[in-house]
């Protein structure tokens, strides 16, 4: 039986790995990738955002794509935005007042083993339709920042604070320089990416043992069905506080068998700021 793990980045820019030379630290959330045999990957992005989002998806999508090992094309959506689904092969992007929750964005992967078999994005226009957020700036880094996310990688810096390194998986309180990709995320992607992988191998190397009877996993059901049936919109979903860096805090939800919904926050300049743990 495969082993499926649902990771999710929430976030909107503030990063994710502290050091200190860009060129020489490891962003990568993991050792999770995407499944290829052959270079690039071809990835779809499922578009399932309004009208003000449309550019910025797809200067994110064609930013991403000027790497060397990936290629991104941009499809019709196949969810609503609201519970904007995941579904099996592809990332969906999308767009929707999902509420006054602390989170600009989320990004999630679905990995069987080490390998990502699925995607989503979520960009939070109850913060976007407000003066703070509501910037071609912000969109921009949020955009870029969260499709990033759904390749494996992490944040270069997790201190807003620190000056800005001209990448959108970049913290950072004023987005202005960090809109793009930079030299360092490409050679990341090189790093996850240097090799093929055997696509009969399904990815299965992690833990396979018991299962929870009532998880749907154990019933034969289909990976679509797998990741239809989970909904990661709180922390009530999110499961036990794993992990507490700063603005950051990663939620683990166990099912048994090695099949985990993992879920990685970062909160908004607001709620980061005024949240007492």
């Amino acid at each position: 039986m495969k082993i499926l793990k649902t990771i999710t980045f929430t976030g909107f820019t503030l990063g994710a790995m502290v050091f200190s030379s860009a060129s020489m630290a490891s962003h990568a959330w993991g050792n999770y990738h995407w499944e290829r045999s052959s270079n690039p990957l071809l990835l779809d992005l499922g578009d399932n955002v309004d009208l003000n989002w449309e550019g910025h998806l797809s200067t994110a999508s064609a930013d991403w794509s000027e790497s060397s090992v990936l290629d991104t094309t941009i499809i019709s959506g196949s969810t609503k935005p609201k519970p904007c689904k995941a579904m099996s092969g592809n990332v969906q992007v999308c767009s929707e007042r999902y509420g006054a929750n602390g989170w600009l964005g989320i990004a999630s992967i679905s990995v069987s083993g080490d390998h990502i078999t699925a995607g989503y994005v979520k960009v939070n226009d109850t913060y976007f339709n407000t003066p703070t957020y509501n910037t071609l700036e912000w969109r921009q880094m949020v955009m870029c920042q969260e499709i990033g996310h759904t390749f494996g990688l992490g944040h270069q810096d997790e201190n807003f604070d620190n000056p800005d390194l001209d990448t959108c998986m970049d913290y950072t309180s004023d987005p202005a320089s960090n809109q793009i990709p930079n030299v360092h995320d490409y050679e990341q992607l090189n790093s996850i990416y240097a090799h093929f992988d055997n696509t009969n191998s399904g990815g299965d190397n992690g833990d396979s043992g018991g299962c929870n009877p009532r998880a749907p996993w154990c019933n034969g059901a289909s990976a679509a069905d797998i990741l239809a049936s989970i909904e990661m919109n709180g922390p009530a979903q999110w499961g036990r506080l794993v992990s507490e860096h700063g603005p950051q805090e990663v939620y683990e939800l166990d099912f048994g068998g090695g099949r985990k919904v993992i879920t990685f926050v970062t909160w908004t300049l607001e709620r980061s700021h005024n949240h007492k743990h």
